[in-house]
C-alpha cells in the first residue's frame, strides 16, 4: 500500500506563530501520560519538521513531525464569542471573562465618534 493511501489527514503546512496540538508518538504508543500538548509553532525547519513551544511553558520540542500535529484554528477558540446569543437573558453567563472583555471593548470602540484628521494649513 502506498504512503498516500495510508494517510487519512491531508498534509498541512504550518506557519510560525500558529497554535497546534502535538502528540508525542513515542509517549503515546508506550502508554505514557502527557503525550498531547498545545504548542505554538516557533520555527519551520528544513525537511518539513517544526520546532514547537509548549504552552503555557515547557521544554521546547525540536523537529516535530507534522504528521503528529493538528492546527488549532482561531475559529474554534473564538466560537463562544461568535455564537453568543447576546440578546438573551443570562447570555453572558456561559461566556468566558476574556470574551466579555473583548465584547465590551468592541462596544465602547463602536460607540465612539471617529476622530477627524487634523487640518493642514495650505
Amino acid at each position: 500500500m502506498c504512503d498516500s493511501a495510508q494517510r487519512n489527514i491531508p498534509a498541512i503546512t504550518f506557519q510560525r506563530g500558529q497554535f497546534v496540538l502535538y502528540r508525542d508518538p513515542e509517549m503515546f504508543w508506550t502508554g505514557n501520560s502527557g503525550h498531547t500538548v498545545v504548542c505554538r509553532v516557533d520555527r519551520v525547519c528544513v525537511g518539513g519538521a517544526y520546532d514547537l513551544a509548549p504552552l503555557p511553558s515547557g521544554s521546547p520540542i525540536y523537529f516535530a513531525n507534522p504528521d503528529y500535529m493538528r492546527l488549532l484554528p482561531s475559529a474554534d477558540a473564538m466560537r463562544d464569542i461568535d455564537t453568543a446569543p447576546l440578546n438573551a437573558d443570562g447570555a453572558a453567563d456561559d461566556m468566558t471573562a476574556a470574551a466579555i472583555a473583548w465584547l465590551t471593548q468592541q462596544h465602547a470602540t463602536a460607540n465612539q465618534r471617529p476622530e477627524l484628521p487634523a487640518q493642514r494649513d495650505n
